[in-house]
């Protein structure tokens, strides 16, 4: 597993389940606005200008498109999604976990829109329908039936480079924030070709 894969799971797994449940994992979204030495300055989605401190080691990680064939059972994903019912939610993105890497697994609450959903877990059935895929992910206490539309998209995690950090991009980051505000941050998470990170 690449640095950028590790410090992605790192970054998960220093929260503490009890606490995602309740609250969303600390996530920036936005576009670079500029990158000098550790220090990145992103224009937030909200149109705030955050400076985010990096890691000595940081690194990129692309999310690059695949196919819905890549989502078979056994496989190791995490979808954000809106709620549909009990037990029942729409995708909003698939991620497809690389070998090695051991997110926290889980229901819990994420920011992508009000009131979505991220669900990390092992896909158990998965069956054709009619706008797209429908596939259930089973987590330690649960599991819930996840409608994936033909529209969503499906991302993988590949590992980039440093130099593809350019003003213009957008990027996100799982960040840590001091009790001042600061925040910090060891991945910067991008699309691939430029494109906003479906996450």
């Amino acid at each position: 597993m690449t640095k950028a894969l590790r410090a992605f799971a790192l970054l998960l797994c220093a929260l503490p389940f009890a606490a995602l449940a309740q609250m969303p994992p600390d996530v920036v979204r936005g576009t670079v606005e500029a990158l000098n030495g550790n220090k990145l300055t992103l224009r937030t989605e909200s149109g705030v200008t955050d400076t985010i401190v990096l890691a000595p080691d940081w690194t990129v990680t692309v999310l690059k498109p695949i196919g819905a064939d890549a989502i078979k059972p056994g496989s190791l994903i995490g979808t954000a999604e809106m709620p549909l019912s009990k037990g029942v939610g729409r995708s909003l993105e698939v991620h497809v976990f690389p070998p090695g890497m051991r997110p926290p697994v889980g229901h819990f609450a994420w920011n992508l829109r009000p009131g979505s959903m991220m669900t990390n877990g092992t896909v158990g059935r998965v069956a054709a329908v009619t706008n797209g895929r429908e596939m259930t992910v089973v987590y330690p206490h649960g599991s819930r039936r996840i409608v994936v539309p033909r529209q969503v998209p499906i991302v993988e995690f590949t590992r980039g480079e440093r130099s593809q950090i350019k003003p213009g991009l957008p990027a996100i980051l799982m960040v840590s924030r001091s009790p001042q505000g600061a925040l910090t941050s060891g991945d910067i998470s991008i699309g691939a070709d430029g494109a906003k990170p479906p996450m």
